[in-house]
């Protein structure tokens, strides 16, 4: 009974969890894309590990500098021997025991307990390496900067062409559902006609399969709707109980002059140069580490100890039992031989120098490259776009007359679902050429450098 009442117990718990998610209120974001890429710098999952990595990057400063500093230790220690170690001594006089027989007088050095506190301090004076360590800690700091910039761009570009997605999957909906009511209308029309005789059933029959096709392309371009915004709130870093509702038109994010001067622009420093350029700092900074290790290094060690001892716990800590020690010593220790590995890792260091450098002149080619190309990319776009363009136009004027000339009489329904069928796919060809003429204006942007400026302004 028990196991029967623990079991509708937890199914009622269950779903009322799940009715508590079903019915949790919906948070909506308005957002235009200057916000939402600001939105996404902040709540990213990349671009808030490239903060959080800049940030351990500063402690690891803080760690390198602390080997410079005096190092202190406090140690206490108590010792307990049930038995005390036994020292042998000749039995001879003028010492020896004469009641003894044998050669050997065991004699027992050592109290039953022992105790010690002390101070150790340690500090190094010359070190070689220190210097080179903190100076790369440093230089390791720089690095994640420019990573964290060089994440917050893949977050723009990311969130951009997604943001672009959910613009034209709209489009491409508002679109549909004109088709569709354009269809609909039609096919009431040529229902009409065929049942007062004046058009036959096959008339029908076309205009309903090209209604059940834009149908179709609906129902396509609403899933696809649905998609790009999830991959939306992804990249923003959206909670699941959140909306996005985008305040913008696609008219609006391309205005031509704008694109006219993207293309005139120049290249800009790119942050993956910074990258390379402080990788090879690092690997410099490693062989000069590795080379300081032939350096001998002084270092200063003091301590002070309170010792104590008794026969018993209860005597262990008078004063009288207890004595005072120190020490300060200077140690310099001087390298000799490492069986070769100091100038295994030099030789190594040197090697990835020179790839590091191999690679700075290809990335330098490669941006060159990638900016002719974006450019190039995006004048193609552009001059397909302006031909959709015209076509959708062209297409549209097409279905106009063949409508007229239809319902006049002295046109033909299937020449109407020709026209309605070619206006169908001018829009489709639009939107496509729309969505990547986009992709290609956030190519050259990338290319050119200025993703993160945009914003900025």
């Amino acid at each position: 009974m028990k196991i029967y009442f623990a079991a509708i117990l937890a199914l009622i718990l269950i779903r009322t969890e799940i009715y508590a998610q079903e019915v949790a209120p919906v948070e909506v974001l308005q957002l235009n894309l200057k916000e939402t890429l600001e939105y996404a710098l902040e709540n990213n999952v990349d671009a808030k590990n490239a903060r959080l990595e800049v940030m351990i990057s500063q402690t690891t400063i803080k760690e390198e500098g602390a080997a410079g500093l005096p190092q202190i230790n406090g140690t206490v220690g108590i010792n307990y021997n049930p038995l005390v170690q036994v020292v042998f001594l000749p039995n001879e006089p003028p010492f020896g025991d004469p009641s003894n027989p044998s050669d050997v007088i065991p004699a027992r050095f050592g109290v039953n307990y022992s105790a010690n506190a002390g101070v150790n301090l340690t500090q190094m004076i010359f070190d070689g390496s220190f210097f080179v360590g903190l100076r790369a800690a440093k230089t390791y700091k720089a690095l994640t900067e420019y990573d964290k910039t060089k994440a917050e761009n893949d977050v723009i570009e990311n969130v951009k062409k997604a943001y672009f997605g959910v613009l034209v999957n709209a489009e491409r909906i508002k679109l549909s559902q004109a088709n569709l009511t354009r269809i609909d209308s039609l096919l009431e029309e040529t229902k009409a006609m065929n049942e007062a005789g004046f058009s036959e059933k096959i008339e029908v029959s076309r205009i309903q399969v090209q209604r059940n096709n834009t149908f179709s392309q609906l129902k396509r371009s609403v899933t696809a709707y649905d998609i790009s915004k999830q991959l939306l709130k992804i990249q923003l870093g959206l909670p699941k109980n959140y909306d996005i509702v985008i305040t913008e038109t696609l008219a609006e994010l391309n205005p031509e002059e704008d694109l006219a001067a993207l293309q005139m622009m120049e290249g800009s420093h790119r942050v993956e140069m910074d990258q390379l350029e402080t990788n090879l700092e690092l690997t410099q900074l490693d062989l000069k580490y590795n080379t300081s290790q032939y350096i001998p290094t002084l270092d200063l060690s003091a301590n002070f100890t309170r010792s104590g001892a008794g026969d018993s716990f209860n005597t262990l800590f008078k004063p009288i039992n207890w004595f005072s020690s120190s020490m300060i010593g200077v140690s310099l220790n001087i390298p000799i031989f490492d069986g070769l590995s100091k100038s295994a890792r030099i030789q190594r260091n040197r090697i990835q120098l020179q790839q590091l450098e191999n690679q700075r002149f290809y990335l330098g080619q490669n941006i060159q490259l990638e900016i002719y190309q974006a450019k190039q990319n995006l004048a193609n776009d552009l001059e397909v776009l302006a031909v959709q363009r015209e076509s959708m136009t062209l297409a549209q004027e097409v279905y106009d007359i063949s409508k007229i000339k239809y319902n006049e009489g002295v046109g033909s329904n299937l020449e109407v679902v020709e026209a309605d069928a070619a206006l169908i796919e001018s829009e489709i060809n639009y939107l496509g050429a729309l969505y990547d003429g986009l992709i290609s204006k956030v190519d050259l942007e990338k290319a050119l450098g200025i993703l993160k400026e945009q914003i900025i302004d």
